[in-house]
């Protein structure tokens, strides 16, 4: 027998042992019923339940239907990112009759695109340092959740750009600041970066970082569009020297991030911190981001605002739909407002108290291309935050692993060896390529309705059909309150929630 038989019945040999052995081990396991009835075969159920999302994704699903993001957004995002040519033929294969379809209404005289695309201002008459926002920005996402290198890539491309990057609640890293891209510093409920060694917030500490030229907006994340109401746990074994240093934790303990915040209990003390807040940044624009939750509660922060007789620079809405946290599926699927419904109630709440004019409202969440732009302006927001299209951008492909670890392109991992796959020079390239190309396809639908200004759009240029009969613009959609209605005779469909607020409680009063 000639050494290649040998090996061949060498191989065969060992197969033959392997296999039974793992029917031996499958016959006597008492785990999975499956393996005892079928083993060895029964693996085969494993295998393809592992690559069934790849399936799915790849063969299965159509170019407009897969979920969270389809493939023709994906692939818009990828084009845009590498300066592709992003146009499309043949017509749309949605089906635009569709119950549910929205569209913008275009105009008979379209106008010609500004010269330069309109940026936000800011800022109210507390506010020394305020700042000039671009109409799409880098919603939060931490160090910690993010790879070093996604990180720098990011926030390369908005120093390119001049774009907005939201550090999200893990504290401010040193990749945050190796390009020296804007930022927005967010404290969430643990005050990473800005706690002393009780986990409370530390106001020194909090003034000193915040007082860095980089930082150029200070935010309160309240809750999150992916897990309202939630908390997190980051273990004691992921908790490196690296990161208990920018956190500002202890090394190789459990850090624990409540559901609830500490330095507020009521709606004026969550008014009289953000203040505080912008006070002690040397004032520079300060607000807090939010998952809406009932009209009543939005409605007693408006009263606060009015009691205490300031107001936040700015509010952003995350949508129900966000989803860069990871969350059990009962917070990501059955928590929370959508971000439709949520921007319209703020909005309208504001309107309503008088204050609209004094708070500029951020939209986040599934925002990608221009069109999501143009239809939160319309619905009632200032500009925009975008997470997943940003990771996209760097080059996220939706493998919907990022809390484990082994993101297969090195965006959402802390192993080196996945994140060194994620070139920082080519990816920031196409982070700034992606955000100019997106915000000047917002423009130019603007222009094509015929103005060049967010502030000429309104509710009507944006329709939605409700029935194979009828669309209906979003100014019938929702019930919009005039400038300070509610101060003098709240409308019914406000009434209860209006006489259930208070600026002290945010339970409803019931009576």
């Amino acid at each position: 027998m000639g050494s290649r038989s040998k090996i061949i019945s060498l191989a065969a040999a060992v197969t033959a042992t392997a296999t039974a052995g793992l029917a031996v081990r499958d016959l006597l396991q008492k785990k999975h019923s499956l393996l005892r009835n079928y083993p060895v075969a029964g693996h085969a159920r494993y295998m393809l339940e592992d690559i069934r999302p790849q399936i799915q994704q790849y063969f299965i699903e159509r170019n407009w239907d897969g979920r969270p993001f389809d493939r023709d957004t994906r692939s818009l995002i990828y084009a845009r990112a590498k300066g592709q040519d992003d146009d499309d033929a043949f017509g749309t294969e949605l089906d635009v009759t569709r119950v549910g379809a929205e569209y913008l209404v275009h105009s008979m005289a379209p106008v010609a695109m500004p010269e330069n695309p309109p940026r936000v201002h800011i800022g109210g008459d507390e506010c020394t340092q305020p700042y000039d926002m671009s109409l799409m920005n880098i919603s939060a996402m931490s160090f910690g959740s993010l790879s070093d290198n996604a990180v720098r890539a990011l926030n390369k491309g908005a120093e390119l750009g001049g774009f907005l990057h939201d550090t999200g609640e893990g504290a401010i890293s040193p990749y945050h600041q190796e390009a020296n891209g804007d930022l927005m510093w967010e404290l969430g409920t643990g005050y990473f970066g800005a706690r002393d060694e009780n986990g409370n917030f530390d106001p020194q500490r909090f003034r000193d970082r915040s007082a860095d030229e980089q930082v150029k907006c200070v935010s309160l994340k309240l809750s999150q569009g992916a897990k309202p109401g939630l908390g997190g746990m980051l273990p004691g074994p992921k908790v490196t020297p690296e990161i208990a240093e920018i956190r500002g934790i202890p090394v190789g303990q459990d850090c624990i991030s409540p559901a609830y915040h500490r330095v507020f209990s009521t709606p004026v003390e969550l008014i009289e911190f953000t203040a505080r807040m912008r006070e002690l940044s040397g004032g520079k624009p300060a607000g807090f981001k939010l998952c809406v939750t009932s009209r009543a509660q939005v409605l007693a922060v408006c009263k606060a605002m009015l009691e205490v007789g300031t107001t936040p620079d700015f509010i952003i809405i995350d949508g129900s739909e966000g989803g860069t946290g990871a969350a059990p599926l009962e917070f990501e699927d059955h928590m929370g407002m959508p971000l439709t419904e949520g921007l319209a109630t703020f909005h309208n709440a504001l309107v309503g108290t008088g204050l609209r004019d004094r708070v500029k409202l951020g939209a986040a969440g599934k925002v990608a291309a221009g069109n999501d732009i143009v239809k939160r302006l319309i619905q009632g927001a200032d500009f925009t935050m975008s997470a997943r299209a940003m990771m996209m951008a760097i080059g996220c492909i939706q493998a919907q692993v990022c809390n484990t670890g082994k993101c297969p392109v090195g965006v959402a991992t802390q192993n080196p060896l996945r994140a060194r796959a994620l070139d920082v020079e080519d990816k920031s390239m196409r982070v700034f390529r992606y955000h100019q190309a997106t915000v000047n396809q917002a423009v130019r639908l603007m222009a094509a309705m015929g103005v060049q200004d967010p502030s000429e759009l309104d509710y009507s240029m944006l329709r939605k059909r409700v029935s194979h009969k009828q669309t209906l613009g979003f100014d019938q959609l929702f019930d919009h309150l005039g400038d300070g209605e509610l101060l003098s005779q709240a409308p019914q469909a406000w009434e209860a929630a209006w006489n259930a607020a208070s600026p002290h409680s945010f339970l409803p009063t019931r009576k």
